[in-house]
């Protein structure tokens, strides 16, 4: 369809294949096939940048993007789709497919809105409903009012939860670099503030909604964020490599 070649690509190395990807009579789909083998894209930061695309073309994002974890779990079930192959399609699906329609969607302290584009949103409820627009069974609402640190122990699933306490904002950094491989993260500011974590090609990138400049659904260097510089207690947690949260959105069972 002609609006998923709006979609920003870049990403991870693609994931090693061992076996024939699985879609209509064994063969993945080339929408599918995109997801597991996405090429790089040169310049991340340009992602700061609102992409104005309309409500129905985002009901049909979802729409596709549960197709193609059917198409996943069937593979997978069968043993034509490895489970790192599901989580690189995970990822890759969630960021760039459905959190690129909420960029430049205002903040708000009460903004919930569930629609990208209209309305505001706060930081707890642009992470759980991306999660659930992306296909996890959550409510966004219980999500959204929980503390950074409760939020980061329903996100867990029961993985460990990495506590990172530090004055000096470049060992903080530091540590939080050491923590993280190429994937998406979790990330809570002690009782502040919440969004998510990426890093690719090596470098961190803070996608939240921001109530600094420019107020509005971001993705920025995680080193120069005013929000991690206003901080030193953070909660950081696995998404990308957390088995049992992409078992759950396989699965379809509640987080």
């Amino acid at each position: 369809m002609l609006f998923f070649s709006l979609f920003l690509f870049f990403g991870f190395d693609n994931p090693p294949s061992t076996m024939e990807s699985f879609g209509k009579d064994g063969i993945v789909d080339e929408k599918l096939n995109s997801i597991l083998n996405t090429t790089t894209f040169d310049e991340p930061s340009t992602l700061v940048l609102k992409i104005a695309l309309d409500v129905d073309a985002y009901a049909s994002t979802k729409a596709e993007i549960d197709q193609l974890r059917l198409q996943l779990s069937e593979g997978h079930r069968q043993g034509q789709i490895a489970f790192d192959e599901v989580k690189v399609a995970f990822t890759n699906l969630l960021v760039d497919k459905i959190i690129p329609y909420w960029y430049g969607t205002p903040w708000s302290f009460e903004g919930h809105t569930a629609v990208p584009q209209q309305g505001q949103i706060a930081c707890g409820y642009f992470i759980s409903t991306t999660l659930r627009d992306m296909g996890l069974k959550l409510n966004r609402y219980k999500l959204a009012q929980k503390s950074p640190i409760d939020e980061a122990k329903t996100i867990s699933c029961g993985i460990d939860i990495n506590r990172i306490v530090q004055n000096n904002t470049t060992k903080a950094f530091e540590e939080i670099d050491c923590l993280t491989e190429e994937g998406l993260y979790f990330i809570g500011f002690d009782a502040g503030h919440v969004g998510y974590l990426l890093k690719r090609e090596g470098q961190l990138f803070l996608i939240h909604s921001n109530y600094f400049q420019p107020g509005s659904v971001c993705m920025e260097p995680f080193e120069d964020s005013r929000v991690f510089n206003s901080f030193t207690t953070f909660y950081l947690v696995d998404i990308s490599h957390n088995d049992a949260l992409i078992q759950r959105w396989l699965d379809q069972d509640s987080v």
